[in-house]
């Protein structure tokens, strides 16, 4: 059965990709549909959503328009999970690969690396990063990423550890094959599908991690992000709910979207699932 078949046969990934969809074409009309600075006073502050036909879902604190940052948001948060997962992904391939395959010493150093990283939680490190570099959208994108890694390097090591002593391997080595043909020709694609479909968990949490520094007004306040406009209605939340509600509602809609497309994908890459 092929992977299109096995992925729509789960109605819960065909859901997932429908509002992915749905995310991903509000980032791409954003500029088709909120030309302007989707940070410009529009209005009168804290309109309420459905009460004006210029703005469908109210104004902020300030005035504004909470629709066009809403679309524009969805780009920024799009960017930052897929550039943080991206380089999360590559740290924790590179560790994991050459922990698994040398083994030995190379493992042992590794690995303490990587315990070593994950004895602070994953968002009191990003807080130290940004508090010594910066709170730019870049220093926060990349700071999400360097502090992910550490899951996809165990998972990409196991993967390496059954995988290293197999046939082909042994046939490569026999064969003459230097250890970076081994590793990265012969050995990843192989090891490569269960670190594909943890990328999915990796960009939902890069999403939230960007939304909690943001509340704590510790991103960067000169983009239109969801974790911004949840920061900005924190001050108004107990009589204007609704402009905390609203991203918050959107990031909720994209973390479930990216969850269960991951579900999708490990379902379809599953070999034990292919045969059923």
């Amino acid at each position: 059965m092929g992977f299109v078949k096995l992925y729509f046969r789960s109605p819960p990934a065909v859901i997932g990709l429908i509002l992915l969809l749905l995310v991903l074409g509000m980032a791409a009309s954003a500029g088709w549909l909120y030309p302007k600075d989707p940070l410009a006073l529009a209005g009168r502050p804290l309109i309420w959503p459905f009460t004006n036909p210029r703005f469908l879902l109210g104004t902020d604190n300030s005035g504004r328009d909470i629709a066009a940052q809403i679309f524009h948001g969805a780009r920024i948060s799009l960017q930052i999970g897929l550039v943080a997962t991206v380089i999360s992904v590559l740290i924790g391939i590179t560790i994991g690969a050459f922990a698994g395959y040398y083994g030995g010493w190379t493992d042992t150093i590794l690995m303490r690396v990587t315990e070593a990283f994950q004895t602070l939680p994953n968002f009191l490190l990003l807080l130290v990063l940004v508090a010594v570099f910066g709170s730019t959208i870049t220093t926060v994108t990349l700071a999400i990423g360097i502090v992910s890694w550490p899951a996809s390097a165990r998972l990409t090591r196991a993967e390496f550890l059954s995988l290293r002593n197999r046939e082909f391997v042994q046939a490569g080595r026999t064969l003459g094959l230097r250890d970076a043909s081994l590793i990265f020709r012969e050995i990843l694609p192989n090891a490569l599908p269960p670190v594909i479909v943890y990328a999915s968990v990796v960009m939902a949490i890069a999403i939230l991690l960007e939304s909690a520094l943001a509340f704590l007004k510790l991103s960067d306040p000169n983009v239109a992000s969801w974790g911004n406009l949840i920061g900005i209605g924190r001050d108004v939340l107990r009589v204007q709910w609704y402009v905390s509600a609203i991203p918050g509602v959107a990031i909720l809609i994209t973390v479930l979207a990216v969850s269960l497309v991951g579900q999708g994908l490990n379902d379809a890459l599953n070999p034990r699932l292919k045969g059923r």
